[in-house]
């Protein structure tokens, strides 16, 4: 089902994605609060010896070495960051706003991961759809975001919105679109402190949700 109209698609850079993530970002995006309550959340939820799919990722993925997994296979747009995540089996590169289609077979992953990537989505009813085809019965998909962007790559639903109405809309894709009521997870840390300043840690947001 369709959830966005043109104007909610449309971002202020429409160059090809392509272009932006041509040089390799090595850097975090986000800080060690949010990366580590990722982690945990990956811990608790990821069953061992399971299939897991990281999309539009790079060079982290932020899952827990210690846990054991049938295999993990990532997705994004710069190859030398894919090819420096070591967590990797295997992983490909596609526009998700060209293409939506996945190439995987249908059931043959347990775990759906984006981090920090569903804000620069401009058809993710398409895309939703396909993760709940390639996703296995039981499966679940996890999206965690904060309120970082590259803006000018992010479509006007997102840079438009307020923090929370941007869970709502995560939210009514997924169920309008092969998932069941999300599990939506709010983190917000007090104000860290170090010998020059105070400084807000990055809000952790997260929906965790079962293939209908």
């Amino acid at each position: 089902m369709e959830v966005l109209n043109n104007y909610q698609r449309k971002k202020i850079d429409e160059t090809n994605d392509e272009e932006f993530y041509s040089d390799p970002k090595f850097v975090y995006h986000l800080d060690s609060n949010f990366r580590k309550c990722l982690s945990n959340i990956y811990r608790n939820e990821i069953a061992d010896y399971s299939t897991v799919l990281d999309l539009m990722s790079s060079w982290d993925s932020y899952l827990p070495r210690e846990k054991k997994y049938r295999k993990v296979i990532g997705h994004g747009l710069n190859k030398q960051e894919l090819e420096k995540n070591k967590i990797f089996d295997s992983y490909w590169i596609q526009n998700f706003n060209l293409n939506q289609e996945i190439p995987l077979d249908s059931g043959s992953v347990d775990y759906c991961l984006m981090v920090a990537a569903w804000q620069y989505l401009q058809y993710p009813e398409n895309l939703t759809r396909e993760i709940a085809k390639i996703l296995s019965n039981q499966g679940k998909i996890i999206i965690a975001f904060s309120n970082r962007a590259f803006w000018h790559k992010a479509p006007n639903i997102w840079t438009k919105s307020t923090e929370e109405e941007r869970v709502k809309y995560v939210r009514k894709v997924l169920i309008t679109n092969g998932f069941n009521e999300p599990k939506i997870i709010k983190k917000f840390n007090k104000p860290a402190f170090n010998f020059f300043n105070f400084f807000n840690n990055d809000p952790f947001y997260c929906l965790i949700a079962n293939k209908e």
